[in-house]
This record gives C-alpha cells, sequence and structure tokens, in this order.
C-alpha cells in the first residue's frame, strides 16, 4: 500500500527506529526528496509567493497532522515553511513519519 493511503499509527515508544537502508527504502517512496537529518528526522522547505500562501500551506498540514495524531514541528516565515517530522516517543524515525511527509507531499498536487 502507497504511503499516502496509509494511517499512522499511535506510538509511545517501544517501536523500532527505522535507520540506515529502511530510511532509504521509505525515502524512495516519497514523491518529493525530504532531507534526512542525522537519521533522526526527514526535513523539508517549501517555498511560497508570499506569507499568506505558507500559511495557507501550514494549515493544510495542520490538518493532515490532526487527522493523522501525528505532528511536525512547523517553522513558517515570509513565503516559506520548514516541516520537520521525526517519532518524538521514540527519538527516531518511525512510518509515522513517512506517511504524514506521503500527505504533504500530496498537499501541492
Amino acid at each position: 500500500m502507497e504511503l499516502e493511503n496509509k494511517k499512522c499509527v499511535p506510538c509511545e515508544g517501544g517501536v523500532p527506529v527505522i535507520k540506515g537502508d529502511d530510511i532509504e527504502n521509505y525515502s524512495c517512496q516519497l514523491k518529493t526528496n525530504w532531507d534526512v537529518v542525522d537519521e533522526k528526522m526527514i526535513r523539508k522547505e517549501f517555498l511560497f509567493p508570499d506569507f499568506v500562501a505558507a500559511m495557507g500551506f501550514a494549515n493544510k498540514v495542520g490538518d493532515i497532522a490532526e487527522e493523522e495524531a501525528h505532528h511536525p514541528d512547523l517553522h513558517i516565515s515570509y513565503g516559506k515553511v520548514i516541516v520537520e517530522l521525526w517519532t518524538h516517543a521514540i527519538d527516531g524515525l518511525s512510518e509515522n513519519d513517512f506517511i504524514v511527509a506521503a500527505k504533504i507531499d500530496a498537499i501541492e498536487e
């Protein structure tokens, strides 16, 4: 099943952290490139023509986060939104992070 069609599973810890080749396998399933930071986080910068468009995008990301109960860190500035995803309960990456990234990528379509 494509990541975009999956649902996040609540994580309270105890789930193995995704590392190494598994990160690459999940990353290859995303429609756009996300930066992998220290094998602990995926991060992407989205550019927009103005602050209103950036806020509109950030609100759509917020809707996805609420629906999936998996919340990224958002950094919003004029014409730019930086999205950072990792699973706080395990201090690393889980499938949930890639599911939310795939759903965020679908916003741009």
